[in-house]
């Protein structure tokens, strides 16, 4: 009876202190940081452009760079938006432009396999940069992928 009795306790400490451990180890894992501590993965956007509709355009390369863009324009296609100042080239083609160069980087497929997706509030997109109207203070974003 005594055996049973100390199993019991014994289980019941244990539990206990597993539970303890879990708690202590989900709070130490929080990614709260200090305030006025920036991290190195943020990216300070560059203003560019004039007008009344302003958007953020990032751009991230195939090692994960970020470069940041706040644009301000009066044009109503995001596509001529970067074109405006030179952030965008690439083909017309059939299906619309087929871009291969975005900040000055270029992803070739026929080179190395990459190409460059187009996002909309992080979002893949279902139109092409050429034909997608610009949507005052949303978050366009091409990527470098495989």
């Amino acid at each position: 009876m005594q055996k049973k009795r100390s199993k019991k306790l014994l289980s019941m400490l244990l539990c206990m202190v597993l539970v303890v451990a879990m708690a202590l180890f989900t709070t130490g894992c929080g990614k709260d940081k200090p305030e006025g501590n920036t991290s190195d993965t943020e990216v300070e956007a560059k203003v560019l452009g004039q007008g009344e509709t302003v958007f953020t355009f990032t751009v991230v390369d195939k090692d994960g760079n970020e470069s940041a863009f706040e644009i301000h324009t009066d044009k109503t296609i995001v596509g001529d938006a970067l074109m405006e100042h030179d952030l965008l080239a690439g083909d017309a083609g059939d299906f619309g432009l087929y871009v291969k160069s975005v900040n000055g980087i270029t992803a070739d497929y026929d080179v190395d396999g990459t190409y460059w997706a187009f996002y909309i509030n992080g979002e893949y997109a279902m139109s092409g940069v050429d034909s997608t109207e610009i949507t005052d203070g949303a978050a366009y974003t091409f990527k470098v992928e495989k």
